[in-house]
C-alpha cells in the first residue's frame, strides 16, 4: 500500500509534464508576436479608413480635377485641372472668392456666439445643478432633452416657432410681453443670423452641460469646505476652485464645440434649405451649394480641402498653446 501511494504521484507529474509543452508554446508564439492587440483594433481601424480617411483622400483627388455637370457623367475620364480650382476659390477679387470670403466672415462670428453662450448655459446649470436638493434629477433631465431629441425634429421645431403668423416667438414677444410691435420675419434678411444662433445653442448647450457637470463632480468638497471656513463668497469659489479645477475639461470642450460648429451643416440646411439668406450663409451650406447647387464637384472638393486645412491648422496652434501651459496633455 505504501509503495502503490508513493508511486500514484509521479504518473501523475508525468503526464502533467508531457501535457504542459503542448500548449506552452502557442501562448509564447500569441505573446511573442503580439497579435491580439492588432486584431482587437483592426475593426476599429477599418471603420476609420472606410468613414474618414477614403473619403477625405477622395476629396483631396476631386479638387484636382474638373468635375463639373458636363464631365460628373465620365468622372474617370475628367480632365485634370490641378490647383485651379483653389486659385479659382481663393480668388477674393472673383465672385466666387468674395462670396467664400463673405461666408467666411459669417461663419467665424456664428461659431463665437455659439460656442460662447453654449459654454456660459452649460456652465451656470452645471454648477447650480452640482449642488444635492430634491428635484435634481429630474432638473438635470430636463437639460439633457434637447441633446437627446432627435436632430433634425428639433430642428424643424424651431423653424415652426421662428415662423412670422403663427409661431410661438413672435406671438410670446409680440402679444404676451409687447416688446415687439409688428411681427419681424425671423427666417428672412439680417434676422435669420440670431435665427440660426438661438437654434444653434439650444442644441450644443446641452453637451456643455453634460462635459462640465462630469468635471465638476471630480472635484473634491473639501475645497469647497475649506473655502467657506475661509470666508470665501460664492463668487470667489467659483473663481478660485471651480475654474482651475474644470480649465483641462474646459479646453477640450471648447476645441470640440468649435470644430463642431464651424463645421455646422444640419442646422442651416433644415432650417433654409438650399437658399439661405446671405446673413446666414455658412461655410458649410455655401460649399454644398456650389458642388450640388451647380454640379461644380471639383470646385467644391477644393473648397472642403481649404476649410480641413484651416481648421486643422487652427487646432494644431490651440493644442500647441494649451500644451506649453501645460494645460494640455496630447
Amino acid at each position: 500500500m505504501a509503495v502503490e501511494t508513493l508511486t500514484k504521484p509521479p504518473r501523475a507529474v508525468a503526464r502533467t509534464t508531457q501535457t504542459g509543452p503542448a500548449s506552452g508554446p502557442r501562448r509564447q508564439w500569441w505573446d511573442r508576436r503580439g497579435v491580439v492587440p492588432y486584431l482587437l483594433i483592426a475593426p476599429a481601424v477599418l471603420f476609420e479608413l472606410l468613414v474618414h480617411v477614403i473619403p477625405m483622400v477622395a476629396g483631396v483627388v476631386m479638387s484636382l480635377f474638373s468635375l463639373t455637370l458636363f464631365t460628373i457623367h465620365h468622372w474617370s475620364t475628367a480632365p485634370f485641372a490641378g490647383f485651379a480650382n483653389y486659385h479659382v476659390a481663393l480668388n477674393f477679387n472673383g465672385p466666387i472668392g468674395r462670396a467664400l470670403l463673405q461666408s467666411f466672415e459669417i461663419t467665424v462670428p456664428y461659431t463665437i456666439l455659439v460656442v460662447g453662450i453654449s459654454w456660459v448655459i452649460g456652465m451656470v446649470a452645471a454648477v447650480g445643478l452640482n449642488s444635492e436638493f430634491r428635484g435634481r434629477g429630474w432638473l438635470r433631465s430636463v437639460f439633457l432633452l434637447p441633446y437627446a431629441m432627435p436632430l433634425y425634429v428639433g430642428i424643424i421645431v424651431w423653424s415652426f416657432m421662428l415662423q412670422r403668423n403663427n409661431g410661438v416667438v413672435n406671438n410670446v414677444l409680440q402679444h404676451d410681453l409687447h416688446l415687439l410691435g409688428t411681427a419681424p420675419f425671423w427666417l428672412l434678411g439680417n434676422k435669420a443670423f440670431w435665427a440660426i444662433v438661438a437654434t444653434a445653442v439650444w442644441r450644443w448647450f446641452p453637451f456643455a452641460f453634460l462635459m462640465l457637470l462630469a468635471a465638476l463632480q471630480n472635484i473634491p468638497g473639501e475645497l469647497y469646505e475649506a473655502a467657506v471656513v475661509d470666508g470665501a463668497k460664492p463668487w470667489r469659489q467659483f473663481r478660485s476652485i471651480t475654474l482651475p479645477s474644470v480649465r483641462g475639461a474646459n479646453l477640450v470642450l471648447v476645441l470640440v464645440m468649435f470644430l463642431w460648429t464651424f463645421n455646422d451643416f444640419n442646422t442651416p440646411y433644415v432650417l433654409f434649405g438650399s437658399a439661405p439668406p446671405n446673413a446666414a450663409d455658412l461655410l458649410s451650406l455655401h460649399i454644398y451649394i456650389v458642388s450640388f447647387g451647380s454640379w461644380n464637384f471639383g470646385l467644391g472638393s477644393a473648397m472642403s480641402v481649404v476649410l480641413m486645412v484651416f481648421l486643422f491648422l487652427v487646432s494644431l496652434v490651440y493644442l500647441r498653446v494649451a500644451g506649453r501651459k501645460g494645460e494640455l496633455n496630447f
